[in-house]
């Protein structure tokens, strides 16, 4: 009788497991301990394994591997840690933040690959309050992934967008809702739901998220400010109440879902006011009982969100003193004040070092004259300027964090994933090779 050619065989098991054995050719210890909390952190944790051979073939390979389903396979995410017998332990980096993930410890010879019991365990949540915001606003995002366009990093790979932004320094996601809107893919969406949806892909990235109400059906700005449709003809009484019952309804949404936002906008660049005609700037009276009815909604919600009011033009401290005097006069009630700053669009689209002074001057002075914190909850630059966006970034950074008292909170990058091949925009961040350009690299720490 031929004698059977003999088989190597391996055994693996994760941290605080113990060895058995089954009658497989590849043995697999099946019983193992969950990892300790210490070892987890917001976007890492550690795992590791024990590996023993009988002597026969060679492992060439070994490490750990990990998915949001049970039972992860080396083709999923995986880390490597050399190769041979004995003990070993492996990082498991760019996780997200308050998620259950499963891992497995694996190991190959001749024989294929060996997997260790699976463990499961939940990345902590992370909490940044009070941190610089290093935002984007990427509104456009769930349409251009839904119409195929495809992300990749620097080194060419593809990835989830929310991944690339976060290795970019990216800590905070502003998201922009309409009330009805259209199906054009950039001028339309943002609905309650979808926008419900991205606030909770922020959330699982480990990301702070703003919410920026228009108060109208699609794009509201210092050019236009359009009552939503369903509440034309409706008396002045009656729009106070869309405006808080509208307000209250997408807050109470993202509190079910499980969001806080931590910043909210009433408005969107309303240098003349919103839903108008009834809350121009020419009523100041009712543009803040409008401005009351959305804060008092949110805080109804969501009482620690912070209350944003924003204006265009963030170096213009004329239109600012102008406008926020007559907030204070009136009573409108607001805890940042928020500032857009776009040189491009600026008369004759001047270089941002023309304005940076002006903007670091307006920040200072809304901080000191009205009490209140600021941030630029929008900015951009030319794509292909790409140095010169980089400098203008690093600049508005520096000039936000040195408001006095730590009254800067932060710098939003407007549509920074929006490039121009999909949306025709001139000012994203992103190359037409699908991958952003050095111009983000302003974010990284």
């Amino acid at each position: 009788m031929k004698t059977p050619k003999h088989t190597p065989f391996l055994i693996l098991v994760l941290f605080l497991s113990s060895f058995a054995s089954c009658k497989s050719e590849v043995k697999v210890v099946p019983t193992l301990s969950t990892l300790p909390v210490s070892k987890i952190k917001s976007d890492s944790a550690v795992s590791g394994g024990i590996v023993t051979s009988d002597g026969g073939s060679e492992v060439f390979a070994r490490g750990v591997c990990w998915s949001l389903t049970p039972k992860p396979t080396i083709i999923q995410q995986r880390t490597s840690n050399g190769k041979g017998v004995g003990q070993f332990s492996s990082i498991m980096p760019s996780l997200i933040a308050d998620t259950t993930y499963y891992v497995r410890a694996y190991a190959s010879n001749t024989t294929g690959v060996a997997y260790g019991n699976e463990v499961s365990f939940r990345t902590s949540m992370i909490s940044q309050k009070g941190s610089f915001a290093k935002g984007a606003d990427i509104g456009w995002l769930q349409q251009m992934e839904a119409t195929g366009y495809k992300f990749y990093n620097d080194n060419g790979v593809q990835e989830d967008c929310f991944k690339i932004l976060k290795d970019h320094g990216i800590n905070s996601i502003r998201l922009r809702t309409w009330v009805n809107p259209s199906n054009d893919k950039a001028s339309g969406h943002c609905s309650k739901v979808e926008t419900v949806e991205m606030a909770v892909r922020a959330k699982q990235w480990g990301m702070r998220v703003m919410i920026d109400f228009h108060y109208s059906d699609s794009w509201a700005d210092p050019s236009k400010q359009v009552k939503p449709a369903a509440w034309v003809g409706h008396s002045f009484t009656q729009l106070l109440t869309d405006v808080y019952d509208y307000t209250a309804d997408v807050m109470t949404a993202l509190k079910t879902a499980g969001v806080t936002p931590e910043w909210v906008q009433v408005g969107n660049e309303t240098p003349s006011g919103m839903i108008l005609p009834e809350g121009s700037t020419n009523n100041w009276g009712q543009l803040a009982q409008l401005i009351n009815k959305g804060y008092d909604a949110i805080k109804a919600v969501s009482p620690t969100s912070k209350v944003i009011l924003h204006l265009d033009r963030g170096n213009n401290n004329g239109l600012f003193r102008w406008w926020f005097d007559a907030a204070k006069a009136n009573g409108a009630k607001y805890d940042i004040i928020g500032l857009s700053y776009y040189p491009y669009w600026l008369s004759g689209s001047p270089d941002y070092t023309l304005s940076i002074n002006d903007l670091a001057n307006n920040l200072n002075d809304m901080a000191s004259r009205y009490g209140k914190e600021v941030m630029v909850v929008e900015v951009g630059g030319v794509d292909t300027q790409v140095q010169n966006t980089y400098d203008m970034l690093v600049a508005v950074q520096q000039k936000v964090n040195a408001v006095p008292n730590n009254k800067g909170l932060g710098v939003f990058y407007w549509e920074p994933e929006g490039a121009r091949s999909w949306s025709g925009y001139a000012l994203s961040a992103w190359g037409a090779d699908g991958r952003p350009t050095k111009a983000m690299d302003a974010f990284i720490p």
